[in-house]
Order: structure tokens, then C-alpha cells, then sequence
């Protein structure tokens, strides 16, 4: 038997919290599909390198463009497990539809070592940070990252138990993951980046780890308007 600590809702959770904002309606699970990836592991000679879903020529940030910033040869030093390296690293293109049908692209990237995972979001849409305070619990705290609105909240991941010889899965309660979205520019004028981390046993993540990450991370991803 595996365990595997698998973000499915948080991966589905920024479009449900548009929902709440815009009634959107959207669908799908990735659960299995992350599963999978993990198994995959990494080469012994050396940390994971991104793989990535193939993506059209755009303007906008790509899955690819996230996960370059993401996978840097320091992020296990910010987690605060210098001794350890990526396992994992990958980004996902992928999209939601509001009420009127209109698509919004909202790529992914994820990297996994030993102890923690990090995942990064961007959504080009037009909602501001600010309209999601009051709709994020009441582990919800605003904060402000280099000169930008953010929230501060807790998500529940799904656990996956993966029965190998079986080909059987179940699903239950996971960890706690922590979550910080992140206005695009200073002026919090719509659109939004989201950093979010969790580790691999049920132990709280590190709030200073994430802040690290995020200040690190957000500066060198294409779209971020440091004005």
C-alpha cells in the first residue's frame, strides 16, 4: 500500500472559490492523474526536471513558464529542507468556464520532494484578491507580499490510498495545505498568482516556508507586475 497526500481539491479549489464569487460552474478531478505522476519518481542521478503539458503559442503564462520558476535549484533551502531535492516537477494547462461559457486559462505547476509539495496557479481573469477575503474561511488573513494584496488560508487535501497489486483506490481526508494568493499588481487590479504547500505526513506546513517561497517565486514568473 502507498499514501499518497494527493491536492485534488486543492487543484479544483480556485475555480470553486470563483464560483462562490461569479457562479461559475466547473467539473473534474485530477486526483488519480496525480497519483500516477508521483509514482513516478526521480532519477537518482539528480533533482526532477519539469515535464509539462503541451500548450499553443500565447501571450499569457504558460504551465511550462510556472514550473521553470517553481523548480529552482533552491526551493528545498526555502522549505527548510536544504538536505533534500525536487522528486517531482511538473505543470498542467488547464481552464474554467464562467456562467456565460467564456474559458479562463488557469495553468499549474507542482513540485514534491521528501517532505513538502509546492504548487503554483495563475488565473488571468478579472477578480481581485480582494474579493475573496471573506469567502476563505476564518483561517483567512490578509496579508501583504512585496507590495501586493494577499490572502493567507488553509485548504484540506484528499489522501489517496493506492493499492498496487490491486489496481484499487481510495479516497479520504489529507492534510492540511496552506495557501496564499497574491494579486498580480499592487493595485490589486484583477488577476492573481497562488502559491500553496502542504507536507507528505499529517504535520502542519510551515506558514514561513510558504511566505519564503512566494517572495522568491513570484518575482521571476512572467506576468507579475512588481509596480
Amino acid at each position: 500500500m502507498v499514501d499518497v497526500d494527493d491536492p485534488a481539491s486543492e487543484r479544483d479549489r480556485r475555480p470553486w472559490v470563483q464560483a462562490l464569487v461569479a457562479v461559475l460552474v466547473f467539473g473534474g478531478t485530477a486526483g488519480v492523474l496525480f497519483g500516477q505522476k508521483a509514482l513516478e519518481g526521480s532519477s537518482d542521478s539528480g533533482p526532477a526536471t519539469c515535464s509539462y503539458d503541451d500548450e499553443p503559442v500565447s501571450e499569457r503564462v504558460s504551465a511550462k513558464q510556472l514550473c521553470k520558476a517553481l523548480n529552482r535549484s533552491d526551493l528545498p533551502a526555502l522549505l527548510g529542507t536544504p538536505q533534500e531535492q525536487a522528486e517531482t516537477a511538473y505543470g498542467s494547462e488547464s481552464s474554467f468556464k464562467d456562467a456565460d461559457g467564456k474559458k479562463t486559462p488557469s495553468p499549474d505547476a507542482e513540485v514534491s520532494l521528501k517532505t513538502y509539495s509546492v504548487k503554483l496557479w495563475a488565473s488571468d481573469d478579472d477578480l481581485r484578491v480582494g474579493e475573496f477575503s471573506g469567502l476563505l474561511g476564518r483561517s483567512a488573513e490578509s496579508k501583504t507580499i512585496l507590495g501586493h494584496p494577499a490572502v493567507l488560508f488553509s485548504g484540506q487535501t484528499i489522501g489517496l490510498k493506492i493499492n498496487l497489486a490491486g489496481g484499487k483506490i481510495d479516497t479520504g481526508p489529507g492534510g492540511i495545505a496552506r495557501h496564499l494568493l497574491v494579486a498580480r499588481d499592487a493595485k490589486d487590479g484583477g488577476g492573481s498568482f497562488e502559491v500553496a504547500i502542504w507536507r507528505q505526513d499529517d504535520v502542519p506546513p510551515d506558514d514561513t516556508a510558504l511566505l519564503r517561497v512566494a517572495e522568491r517565486v513570484l518575482p521571476t514568473v512572467p506576468g507579475w507586475n512588481g509596480g
